[in-house]
């Protein structure tokens, strides 16, 4: 009997591991989703960018869309084995800008906050230097 059950725990697992990988393929495959705000002098783009930080960050310029990348890292937990790998690993998502948008990347700046949001800002008179993320602590608002 407990080589019975050895072989059920040996097919759950596999089992657990193969939806796992499949869900975070998925999750993958699947673009960011985002907000895009304007005011009268930027735009403003909102990512959900949860589990990374500013060095997985990637943000490019092609045309009038904004396409992000984020590489996530699991990080290891001593004593744990993993069971269910369900967190895709590499998001990406891009935004497209309205057709009379007047931008370059030159006035364009990026923020991370704690909570894992990514803020593309982009001006629409251009007069910064290049985009660089960097980290912002959360905001919170008092009522």
């Amino acid at each position: 009997m407990n080589r019975l059950t050895e072989l059920g725990s040996s097919a759950v697992r596999t089992v657990l591991e193969r939806v796992g990988r499949g869900i975070g393929r998925y999750q993958e495959r699947r673009p960011l989703e985002h907000d895009l705000l304007e005011s009268d002098e930027e735009y403003l783009i909102v990512f959900d960018a949860p589990g990374v930080t500013k060095e997985d960050v990637q943000v490019q310029f092609s045309d009038d869309t904004v396409e992000v990348r984020l590489e996530r890292f699991r990080p290891f937990h001593e004593g744990f084995e993993m069971r269910f790998p369900g967190r895709g690993l590499t998001l990406t998502g891009s935004a497209t800008l309205p057709d009379d948008a007047d931008i370059t990347p030159a006035g364009a700046t990026a923020t991370l906050t704690d909570a894992g949001t990514l803020k593309v800002r982009i001006r629409k008179d251009p007069r910064a230097a290049s985009v660089d993320v960097e980290d912002e602590a959360d905001e919170t608002t008092e009522e």
